[in-house]
């Protein structure tokens, strides 16, 4: 399965302090380059697999600063971070980024491919979201870091040699936003000749998901304290402490469960729920592998995933009567598991990886022609 070129290999990441969307991208990345060097800015150990543990990871200044939990303090330093780590002698780089790692500093003969999972959302397209705040000194302090950050992103963007994507959605911001092409490669999200399980559904519904504010689980729990159906939470983050404020008795929020447990729950829940605009989404997808119907906002990556009729139903406003009319219209639907299969099979760790081999080897090709070798 390694890809087989004779070159000295970095892969970056972001930070690595957890499984999830990114990381198992990152997993089949580093399948098909054993052997390469891992650089990011955070590392915390123990929270990942062996895969990723079990090599040379170097880290940046910012992972020797205090208090690393609160790691989105330190955005503003993001940049340099990135940029001081040493990449000379590396042939090929492949960054896995969604905010800084494509901003390194290759070495001018070196091939950089960047998979972008999103340009930078905290500052892009997202920036009202995590910034809801429009005054005060805190948010003019910002407004100056954010147009900072936007300008070195955009200009940052020309230390990348071909820029590969999780959808189609990402690939029309990476036009909008730095004026590049992009490939769209599927993420890895099931292993190739994944079967679908149709198992017995019980009577509770499912969002398993990051706590951040993009992520609308807040529209979510407003939905079900007014449908009064039984809703599963499985997740964490920083909205954590805000989300378990005054939650209604019929939503219950379960963080921090093992892989094993989450797909359980995504084989006996009755519907996911998809309330955020994801670039993608990677448990929508696995939620169809146990023949669960997604119910997903109309917009973002979900639009790729989801077969709206076959493997679950669009709603197109973020309201709780939006959200709320799909899951009755979704309570009369005929579910076949014949749907499932040909949706979930677009979505293979082993067609991920052969894309990502023919990249590299293309490159490699047309650089070798420039140098003349």
């Amino acid at each position: 399965m390694p890809i087989l070129v004779s070159m000295k290999v970095a892969v970056i990441h972001d930070w690595l302090n957890g499984m999830r969307g990114g990381e198992i991208v990152l997993d089949s990345i580093l399948k098909v380059f054993p052997d390469a060097d891992l650089f990011t800015l955070f590392y915390e150990k123990g929270k990942l697999n062996e895969r990723i543990e079990n090599r040379k990871i170097v880290t940046a200044f910012t992972d020797r600063l205090p208090f690393k939990s609160k790691y989105r303090w330190y955005l503003p330093l993001f940049p340099t971070a990135i940029e001081s780590l040493d990449l000379r002698g590396y042939d090929l780089i492949v960054s896995s980024s969604h905010c800084v790692a494509k901003g390194i500093i290759p070495d001018p003969d070196a091939i950089h491919i960047s998979y972008v999972h999103s340009p930078m959302r905290y500052v892009w397209d997202l920036y009202y979201d995590y910034f809801p705040a429009r005054q005060g000194l805190k948010f003019f302090a910002f407004e100056f870091v954010s147009n900072y950050l936007r300008t070195w992103d955009s200009v940052s963007s020309n230390r990348v040699d071909s820029f590969l994507c999780n959808s189609e959605f990402v690939s029309r911001r990476i036009q909008k936003f730095y004026r590049r092409d992009s490939k769209v490669v599927y993420p890895p999200c099931l292993p190739e000749g994944f079967k679908v399980k149709a198992g017995k559904k019980e009577n509770f519904d499912l969002i398993v998901s990051a706590f951040a504010p993009y992520k609308r689980i807040d529209l979510a729990i407003e939905a079900y304290r007014k449908n009064g159906r039984p809703l599963k939470i499985l997740g964490s983050g920083q909205e954590y402490k805000k989300l378990i404020k005054d939650l209604p008795p019929n939503v219950e929020i379960l963080p921090h469960r093992p892989r094993n447990e989450v797909q359980e729950y995504m084989a006996k829940a009755k519907t996911f729920i998809f309330p955020g605009m994801e670039d993608f989404g990677i448990a929508p997808v696995e939620a169809q592998g146990y023949c669960t119907p997604v119910l997903a906002y109309a917009k973002g990556g979900a639009l790729e995933t989801v077969v709206s009729g076959k493997t679950g139903l669009f709603f197109k406003e973020q309201t709780v009567e939006a959200l709320n009319s799909a899951l009755q219209e979704s309570d009369r639907k005929e579910w076949k598991s014949k749907d499932f299969q040909a949706s979930v099979n677009r979505f293979t760790e082993e067609k991920f990886i052969i894309q990502i081999q023919k990249t590299v080897e293309t490159i490699n090709k047309n650089s070798g022609k420039r140098r003349g070798v």
